[in-house]
């Protein structure tokens, strides 16, 4: 007989007691757990009392299709006047708020939110790389992105035939390649890279997985998450983002071991995106730590190629499918370009007609459909209703620019609404966030778009296909769950 046989024969009833301990600790401990569930859902309760909501399932809360969520939005926006309750599960619930004072109010104020560091930090970081978005900087990018641009056009020349294109990943690889090449310093052709293709499918799994985890009330254990397939996943995407992340300061920091390279770089009037945050932190070791470098260049190599990828390719599809509109920005960059061999900052500014339906077509498809912030305090907005410190609200882009109170008609395509000297609330319409934390690269996001959209529109006729109708989806940017197929007609 083994000693650990032994051992239990001769004392069973100590193994009997401390199960019995055990099982009173984990009854204790879930019953500990209920209560406190219990009374913060009924804190949420009060808090939202004065905001209606769809009726919803206790513990589950809005049972939503993933694929359906910006349906029920659209529905809601109809139904309550300014904001409502959406609860997630249980005890998790984001108040949606779609009306432009509100949005001001909430704009005006600091907080907590996502992709966003918190505090003095945030703004230490939002004061240091500012230069970066300097128009002496931007202007020159205008023809780097050209080229990207041309890249793309000629590699969908060869693709064109019987068949639609699906057209996000392109532009995806594009946009990718330009945020490489102006933020970066990166030299090569990323639309070339096979590896660059990994990083894409990794940020699409990340955006799908990050959302899905939120609407799940049993992956919200972090160490339940990792053992599910969803988990693994998204770990697995997480680690290829951040390979791809730390290449790139490695190949810009061996680059900067050159003596003469750094001073050259320290000679710049305005230095690039990582220039600035590569010299900050050799010059102050301090400044900027491995973990906050890299958490800045995520975030930027993200949003910059993500999000502008999204509004392109939903611009492309709002021109298809509004043939009238697509001939008039034709005709309008045609008088300014002639055949697009040459590009200019100064050109972009005189592209008046294709900017109105570039921001109407933002309105419609906003590539960011929400922004969620934790409060910090209480806020009462301005028809007396309030909520307290600590309530999570999402600011409902996608609701906001389709509120019919906001927008007369939101589902027409009408760029007449953004004509020269048209009036409308400073908050009704938010491609780029608002407030002290909007979008530090919209100027560069913009600029994109129009070039992106002018010398496409120079190349190719853009028409729908109506077999494949995209359905939008509201993950981190706005995708299609079936993609954005387009049919492309060479022109002569």
């Amino acid at each position: 007989m083994s000693i650990s046989t032994l051992s239990l024969t001769r004392f069973p009833g100590s193994i009997s007691g401390l199960l019995q301990v055990a099982s009173l600790l984990s009854l204790l401990l879930l019953l500990f757990k209920a209560a406190q569930f219990l009374l913060h859902r009924q804190w949420l309760l009060k808090a939202l009392q004065q905001f209606p909501s769809p009726p919803s399932h206790w513990f589950f809360g809005h049972k939503i299709p993933k694929d359906q969520e910006l349906q029920y939005v659209l529905k809601w926006v109809n139904e309550f006047p300014s904001a409502f309750p959406q609860w997630l599960w249980g005890s998790k619930v984001r108040v949606l708020v779609y009306d432009p004072e509100y949005m001001k109010a909430i704009l005006g104020r600091s907080g907590y939110g996502l992709l966003l560091l918190n505090g003095e930090t945030w703004f230490q970081h939002r004061r240091m790389l500012t230069p970066a978005f300097h128009y002496d900087i931007l202007k020159p990018y205008v023809g780097i992105m050209a080229d990207s641009v041309r890249v793309m056009l000629d590699k969908w020349e060869q693709l064109i035939g019987q068949n639609s294109l699906e057209i996000f990943q392109h532009v995806s690889l594009m946009t990718l390649d330009t945020i490489m090449k102006c933020a970066f310093s990166h030299q090569g052709s990323v639309q070339q890279e096979r590896n660059s293709k990994s990083y894409i499918q990794a940020v699409g799994d990340m955006n799908y997985l990050f959302f899905s985890r939120v609407r799940n009330v049993f992956h919200q254990n972090d160490t339940i998450y990792r053992l599910t397939s969803d988990g693994r996943l998204f770990h697995h995407a997480c680690q290829l983002a951040h390979e791809h992340t730390d290449q790139v300061i490695r190949q810009r920091k061996a680059q900067l071991q050159n003596e003469r390279e750094l001073e050259k770089i320290r000679k710049k009037r305005h230095l690039d995106f990582l220039d600035i945050l590569l010299c900050a932190k050799m010059e102050n070791g301090s400044s900027l730590s491995d973990e906050d470098l890299r958490a800045e260049v995520d975030t930027f190599m993200f949003e910059g190629h993500d999000t502008t990828a999204s509004g392109i390719s939903w611009i492309f599809y709002a021109l298809a499918t509004h043939p009238e509109h697509q001939q008039k920005c034709r005709e309008e960059v045609q008088s300014l370009l002639g055949d697009g061999a040459s590009i200019t900052w100064d050109h972009l500014d005189q592209m008046t007609y294709t900017t109105m339906c570039i921001k109407e077509a933002l309105r419609i498809y906003s590539p960011v459909a929400g922004v969620s912030r934790d409060l910090s305090k209480p806020i009462t907005f301005p028809d007396g209703r309030s909520l307290p410190k600590g309530i999570m609200v999402t600011l409902s882009i996608y609701g906001l620019h389709h509120n019919p109170k906001v927008w007369p008609n939101p589902e027409v395509f009408d760029p007449s609404r953004f004509a020269p000297g048209s009036p409308r609330h400073s908050h009704s319409f938010l491609p780029f966030s608002g407030g002290s934390r909007n979008c530090i690269g919209k100027q560069f996001a913009m600029n994109e778009l129009k070039v992106a959209v002018a010398l496409t529109l120079l190349r190719f006729e853009l028409l729908p296909d109506p077999t494949r109708v995209p359905v939008p989806m509201a993950l981190i940017v706005l995708k299609s769950k079936n993609g954005i197929h387009l049919h492309l007609r060479k022109l002569q």
